[in-house]
């Protein structure tokens, strides 16, 4: 497990992390999610004992990672792939770090298997492609079989099957009770891919909950109606709670006949019955789902640090 409490890093007088508090749990796979900006390679940094926090914690099994006995048998890390001698081959740079923490050599043929690397596994780091350097960097991480794994873009320069590869993988972990946190930012596929979300913006957190949660959350939610009845259905949904966009101009005219409404405000149970009730038919009734980036992109939008200028007009 990786607890945070109450983590701040500052540099000058900017804080890059403030005041974070969050938990990663095993069993599950959790996505850390942020603008860019946002203080995330910070406080992974912070986790693994590269960066010193200015105050607060970060633990993992219940000790700072300077603390841990041996390392990489509690914590694998991928945060930056191409941290790696060029010169050296792929087999030659897994097993230093083998020895230097006490791993049996063996591992190094097992992890390279694993990652698809074994017939490379001779050639030179600086000729891999970035998809190899990523898989290298994964391996590495897999080294020590650790209980906690953190990966920091880990399909990034992957074909379409290495991101598959790496969605198993992870899923594979947390299923054998290991605690996975995961940063990207492809959102489909965090959506495809992780159990829960801890956000974070401007160095604070702004949501820690499950997926299923977060995405409930968001405003973009609602269900698609179309009926020949909208101007008797329309009255009946706003005074049980809903709000309706049904593409008119504004001046109050009524949709036209069987146009679609989005209802927000109320789910597709509610709705039917009401329409039941009344005796109004209704042709379509289909819950409309946010996506996460939609959602990430709603809780997000006042903590984006860098924002590219449009066209004619300051950012």
């Amino acid at each position: 497990m990786i607890a945070v409490k109450g983590l701040s890093k500052r540099y000058g007088d900017k804080f890059a992390v403030d005041k974070l508090d969050f938990t990663v749990k095993p069993g599950r796979v959790t996505g850390f999610l942020g603008p860019n900006g946002a203080g995330k390679s910070t406080t992974l940094r912070m986790i693994v004992g590269l960066d010193r926090p200015t105050s607060g914690s970060a633990t993992v099994c219940g000790r700072p990672y300077r603390d841990l006995p041996s390392p990489l048998r509690t914590v694998g890390a991928l945060l930056e792939a191409r941290a790696v001698h060029s010169g050296r081959t792929a087999r030659e740079h897994l097993r230093g770090l083998a020895a230097s923490n006490r791993l049996p050599r063996r591992r190094v043929d097992e992890v390279l298997a694993r990652v698809g690397l074994t017939d490379t596994a001779r050639r030179r780091v600086g000729a891999f492609s970035l998809g190899m350097g990523q898989r290298l960097g994964i391996a590495a991480a897999l080294l020590g079989d650790p209980e906690i794994v953190i990966l920091d873009e880990p399909v990034n320069g992957l074909d379409p099957e290495g991101i598959q590869w790496v969605r198993e993988l992870m899923r594979g972990m947390a299923e054998e009770g290991r605690t996975v946190l995961v940063s990207s930012h492809l959102m489909s596929e965090m959506q495809d891919t992780a159990d829960h979300l801890i956000v974070i913006g401007r160095g604070r957190l702004a949501a820690d909950c499950s997926m299923t949660e977060f995405l409930a959350r968001s405003a973009h939610n609602g269900v698609v109606v179309r009926t020949p009845h909208a101007v008797e259905l329309v009255p009946l949904l706003r005074r049980a709670g809903g709000t309706i966009d049904d593409g008119s101009t504004g001046r109050g005219e009524p949709p036209g006949e069987n146009a679609p409404l989005v209802v927000k405000g109320l789910d597709a149970r509610r709705i039917g019955e009401l329409a039941g009730r009344h005796g109004l038919w209704l042709h379509e009734l289909a819950p409309q789902r946010v996506s996460l980036q939609e959602a990430f992109m709603e809780l997000t939008a006042d903590a984006v640090e860098y924002r590219a200028k449009e066209e004619g007009r300051a950012a």
